[in-house]
């Protein structure tokens, strides 16, 4: 999926089909088919291209699919379980069937360094230099092909990882390493080795990876600067993030709420909701914030792996397009979480999968039309579709086709309305008074369902919708975070060593803003501290006001911050009780340009607000109903589509419901509302830029 903007503001969007080989192929197959629409060539795109920004889920594939480097983990002695106990607990206590998942990196590739340094940064036992080196010479035994360290208390004092380091890349040389202070400096320890082993097991891969699409890049005329996207929600250089893969990971579904920002900036919260082929993405964003977290679970919660890094908080769940609905042994409907995929491709596509998806059941309901999915690119068999649900669902259940297609929906949203409520209620926030931003190619066509459930009146779907996180990262900046651990308590608060590792951040901030040449009227910069109360476990995020304390009068406005946080989040505060400060991070934004977005031309849209046609379409009423079916580009700013309607854009259908109107707003979106046209107004706009030439 390809979206650039060109010097007129306007976005367009080219999708190709996924290449198994270099993956330069299918970027400029879907790079042609937009510059052709230009009537460019891939050439003199590339050319005029300034910015080309590249996000990928290389790195989370190939950490759930297991096709990562052959890591060694280099641990203090004894503490070999680290990564075999991890963290957390248990969805379902009671469920024995699932074995004990494994460790990222298996004990036959751990191995234990002699050494330890305490809480103090006190040397107990010193660095045994000749027992690592026959160490070092059993890992290279073992082939391995790149190196994880995580020393006890190394965030406190790192000598004898450092030295470990140097030993690493003088006995083993052109083997990558990764040392987990310099990485990810945090107190957990599980979460601290975690992202050294994975992002240590990415760096073979990633780095072969953007060198290759770089190179690919520059042969086909591009001169521009190459960025890559990352789960901070924004992107970096090529080298920084080849450095260090993790992050990465995750980064395609960071990018949606980046968009969704954009597309409602004077909305005080946005839920992005982002469905693709495979699965469902939701995250937040509250007063222009996102959200973040250090729990991200890579293949399942507790069962999977946790990044330990500060990244977008995305809650990601099996439903999709794709998602397999199937019977269980107890004779009832289940929708995912197996995904058709993009091959064999859901029954409707003809390219060999057999098995009834959320696609089919859409396509029997009537809300896509076979003769002009991808904008017409890709014909559809609705006589396949209707054969998989008949076959798969309706005639087990013994229902009629079209409430068995309706039921398949029905399980689907359900599944995102919980996904939406683990990110909403689940941490203190009313989901009703928001607007909702329905992203991915079936965003369009079921959000509306959704909002009814969670008591929300607005949808908002905007033209790019099947592109959402490619817009996202068009519309990003260069963000970079950087931690200290620096334990602090209000009560006896030590402002010399809170000054001192705020100044650390700030050194690095400034480090990389002159990195980047960036001016000074382009530098953003933000400090924050997770913190908690007296002996909890886990800690909350709080903006502070400034990068240094210089009375009480700071602390004391920290402390009432995070009162008010934690009410929020847990519906209960203490006030008057001391704070316990753990983590300071400072989060620097170099501003890159924007796209200045066009708006659509209300005199000819206005000639073509007739519909293309007809369609029959079942809502889950008592039977059918005719439903006038539009094309993209059909209205003028302002017009009221009321439901039911189709309207058919080249990389989504939107589907009005009965009961919901859909007005067009000045730039060509949908906004959906529940109820008539007069409470379609207030629309949200959209800032204009000063345009960036970019290409995602």
């Amino acid at each position: 999926m390809v979206v650039a903007d060109d010097a007129g503001g306007e976005l367009w969007v080219g999708k190709a089909p996924t290449t198994r080989g270099r993956v330069f192929g299918g970027i400029a197959e879907a790079l042609e088919l937009g510059a052709r629409s230009r009537e460019l060539t891939l050439e003199s795109l590339l050319a005029d291209t300034s910015v080309f920004i590249y996000g990928t889920t290389h790195a989370t594939n190939a950490i759930i699919t297991g096709a990562t480097a052959r890591t060694a983990f280099l641990t203090t002695e004894g503490h070999p379980d680290t990564l075999v106990l991890r963290e957390g607990g248990k969805l379902n206590p009671f469920d024995f069937r699932h074995p004990y998942p494994a460790p990222y990196i298996p004990k036959r590739l751990t191995f234990e360094v002699r050494e330890r340094i305490d809480s103090e940064g006190e040397v107990v036992t010193p660095l045994d230099e000749d027992h690592l080196l026959e160490l070092l010479a059993r890992v290279g035994e073992h082939e391995v092909e790149a190196v994880a360290v995580c020393l006890l208390w190394s965030i406190v004092n790192p000598a004898h990882e450092e030295r470990v380091g140097e030993l690493v890349a003088q006995e083993l040389p052109g083997i990558p390493c990764t040392l987990s202070h310099r990485l990810n400096p945090i107190i957990r320890e599980y979460r601290r080795a975690s992202s050294a082993a994975i992002d240590a097991s990415l760096k073979p891969l990633m780095q072969g990876h953007l060198d290759e699409m770089a190179l690919d890049l520059r042969r086909a005329g591009f001169t521009g600067e190459l960025l890559v996207g990352t789960s901070f929600g924004g992107s970096l250089g090529i080298e920084d993030v080849a450095s260090r893969p993790i992050y990465s990971v995750n980064s395609a579904p960071a990018m949606a709420p980046v968009a969704g920002k954009v597309y409602a900036p004077n909305e005080r919260s946005v839920i992005v909701c982002d469905m693709g082929g495979t699965s469902f993405d939701v995250s937040l964003v509250r007063d222009g914030y996102l959200k973040f977290t250090r729990e991200t679970w890579l293949g399942g919660t507790y069962t999977g792996h946790m990044t330990g890094l500060s990244a977008v908080d995305i809650k990601n769940i099996g439903a999709g397009g794709g998602s397999i609905a199937w019977i269980d042994s107890g004779g009832l409907l289940r929708v995912g979480p197996e995904s058709a995929g993009a091959a064999p491709g859901p029954a409707c596509y003809g390219t060999g999968g057999t098995r009834a998806t959320v696609t089919d059941a859409a396509v029997v309901l009537g809300y896509i039309d076979p003769d002009y999915f991808l904008g017409g690119r890709m014909k559809l068999s609705a006589q396949a579709a209707r054969e998989a649900i008949e076959r798969d669902i309706a005639e087990p259940l013994g229902l009629e086709l079209e409430r068995a297609a309706h039921a398949v929906l029905r399980i689907a949203n359900e599944h995102m309305v919980s996904a939406i409520r683990d990110i909403t209620i689940n941490e203190g926030f009313d989901p009703r008074g928001s607007l909702l931003v329905a992203g991915g190619g079936a965003g369009g066509m079921t959000m509306a369902r959704i909002a009814e459930e969670l008591g929300c009146e607005r949808v908002l779907v905007p033209r790019t919708a099947g592109a959402l996180s490619a817009c996202g990262g068009l519309f990003s900046d260069i963000v970079a975070e950087f931690s200290v651990s620096r334990r602090a308590d209000t009560n006896r608060f030590d402002y010399e060593a809170v000054n001192r590792a705020l100044a650390q951040l700030q050194h690095q901030i400034d480090d990389l803003f002159s990195r980047l040449h960036t001016p000074p009227e382009l530098r953003e910069q933000e400090f924050f501290v997770e913190a908690r109360y007296p002996y909890q476990v886990w800690e909350l995020e709080v903006p502070l006001a400034s990068g240094r304390f210089t009375g009480p009068a700071d602390v004391e406005r920290m402390i009432e911050d995070f009162h008010r946080v934690h009410e929020r989040v847990f519906a209960v505060s203490e006030p008057g009780q001391y704070i316990e400060c753990i983590y300071w991070k400072g989060r620097a934004t170099a501003r890159l340009p924007k796209p200045a977005l066009a708006r659509i031309d209300g005199q000819a849209a206005a000639e073509r607000s007739a519909p293309v046609s007809h369609r029959s379409a079942w809502f889950g009423e008592d039977g059918p109903l005719e439903t006038p079916q539009f094309r993209a580009g059909d209205f003028a700013p302002g017009h009221d589509i009321p439901g039911p309607a189709l309207i058919q854009e080249p990389t989504t259908t939107v589907v009005v419901y009965p009961g919901w109107t859909a007005t067009v707003t000045p730039t060509g979106d949908y906004l959906l509302t529940a109820g008539p046209a007069d409470r379609a107004e207030g629309a949200p706009s959209r800032p204009r830029g000063n345009g960036a030439g970019a290409v995602v």
